[in-house]
């Protein structure tokens, strides 16, 4: 796993817009809706620089992955070199921040964009992940579930010996492998129907399930306060909720590295890593509880 850098004395300093965004959380129940910023200080890669354009091989899409065995077998023998050092990502210092601001009654809930599961690991319990998890594979025909373990021994029965050089990891465990290391990799179909496996997360060109959409709803609504946490928002799927919240009248805070496209509609925009921000937002939130707990905690959604 990469390890985040040592903080620097800048790091240290007053951040910049953090006392008003402090101030608009007050007596406010907040929803978080959290991006890849959350999770890029525990080692896994966004997709996207702080500029908000792709980095590197465009993902795979969801088109290409059905329709074309080779562009399976391309997806899961990168992912089965990639999975191993996802999977040992741990939670940092923004996951444990924004889950001590669920213990303090401040935050309602999160809706996340990220696959990982380091907000679960993290301590948040009302989480609502919008694009699934890598933790899961599902069967496309049948829609039985089975865990993203199981699949990886399955991929390891199935090739013996796959160890090609990994140049690089991408984002969700998608490592970056030499030119043809795919050929001849053999891919697990459905132990109970023999239909094609898919993580079960939302790919580049796939609709989120509207069942999921529908409880995202229910947690944005039971909040006064829509705070974005390390998102460009270039995705449509999670920037709806800030298009929402702009037409309810609903304050907006954001908290990311680079510029996104929700910057005109936040009423207090810090700059920063969000790994340095929420820890001290906490901890300015605890230090004056009496006038931040606003909800009791929640159970899951």
């Amino acid at each position: 796993m990469v390890r985040p850098p040592p903080p620097s004395a800048a790091d240290r300093l007053p951040l910049h817009g953090l006392a008003e965004l402090l101030e608009l959380l007050r007596g406010r129940r907040v929803v978080v809706l959290s991006g890849a910023g959350c999770s890029t200080e525990s080692g896994i890669p966004d997709y996207r620089g702080p500029d908000g354009r792709h980095q590197g091989r465009r993902p795979m899409m969801y088109q290409e992955f059905v329709s074309r065995p080779g562009a399976r077998a391309r997806y899961w023998s990168r992912s089965a070199v990639g999975w191993p050092r996802f999977a040992r990502a741990r939670p940092n210092a923004a996951h444990r921040a924004l889950a001590r601001l669920e213990e303090l009654g401040v935050v309602t809930g999160i809706i996340t964009q990220n696959v990982d599961g380091l907000h679960q690991a993290g301590g948040s319990r009302r989480i609502l992940e919008l694009h699934g998890s890598l933790a899961r594979v599902r069967c496309l025909e049948c829609r039985e579930t089975t865990t993203r373990n199981e699949v990886q021994d399955r991929l390891g029965e199935l090739n013996p010996g796959f160890a090609p050089r990994m140049e690089g990891m991408i984002a969700d465990g998608d490592a970056e492998l030499e030119a043809g290391a795919e050929e001849g990799f053999r891919v697990p179909m459905c132990r109970g129907c023999d239909g094609i496996l898919k993580p079960d997360v939302v790919f580049f060109g796939e609709n989120v399930p509207q069942a999921r959409v529908e409880r995202a709803w229910r947690i944005y609504e039971s909040a006064d306060l829509l705070l974005v946490v390390g998102s460009s928002l270039t995705v449509y799927s999670g920037r709806r909720f800030v298009m929402k919240a702009d037409k309810d009248g609903r304050p907006v805070g954001i908290v990311n590295l680079g510029p996104t496209r929700g910057d005109e509609t936040a009423r207090v925009k810090v700059e920063g890593r969000v790994g340095q921000v929420l820890p001290q937002l906490a901890e300015l939130v605890e230090g004056r509880r009496g006038s931040f707990t606003v909800s009791s905690p929640t159970s899951s959604a």
